[in-house]
């Protein structure tokens, strides 16, 4: 399971990666973000890791990134709602997951997804709006359960 300190060190470890995908120097990624030099190159180095604040900069500045998407199988802010088990109320639309996702059940106008790289979960409707993420499988198929018995009640 992912937590936002596995996250944070999944990042870290490319961030180096991330900087250079995005043609930025030291220096600039530092004031882009609101850490030291120092801090960016302890964190290069492999000596530590980013915070959790640095972490959420990162993935927000850089969420267009084709790196970091296929570095997570996610849109970077997604993933950290999900990592941080804040659940948007709102239901966001996606691409449908034609490439990191496999859908693994379907009922309704629901589908269930699993993402290929982090194994996390989604509940799709037919028209690609997410409406739920979760790392937990029972947890996924108990929300298309809750979802179909709200659908099937308002039509």
């Amino acid at each position: 399971m992912h937590t936002k300190e596995t996250f944070s060190e999944l990042i870290s470890s490319k961030l180096k990666l991330i900087r250079t995908e995005q043609g930025l120097s030291q220096e600039e990624l530092c004031t882009l973000v609101g850490i030291s030099k120092k801090t960016l190159i302890q964190i290069e180095k492999r000596r530590s890791n980013a915070n959790w604040t640095t972490t959420v900069a990162i993935c927000a500045l850089f969420n267009q990134s084709p790196y970091l998407h296929s570095l997570i199988g996610d849109h970077p802010i997604e993933f950290i709602r999900l990592v941080a088990h804040t659940d948007s109320s709102l239901a966001t639309k996606t691409l449908g997951g034609h490439v990191w996702w496999t859908t693994i059940e379907h009922q309704g106008k629901y589908r269930i997804q699993q993402n290929m790289v982090s194994q996390h979960y989604r509940i799709l409707d037919i028209d690609d709006f997410r409406w739920f993420s979760t790392f937990d499988r029972d947890e996924a198929f108990q929300k298309l359960f809750e979802l179909r018995t709200t659908h099937d009640e308002q039509t």
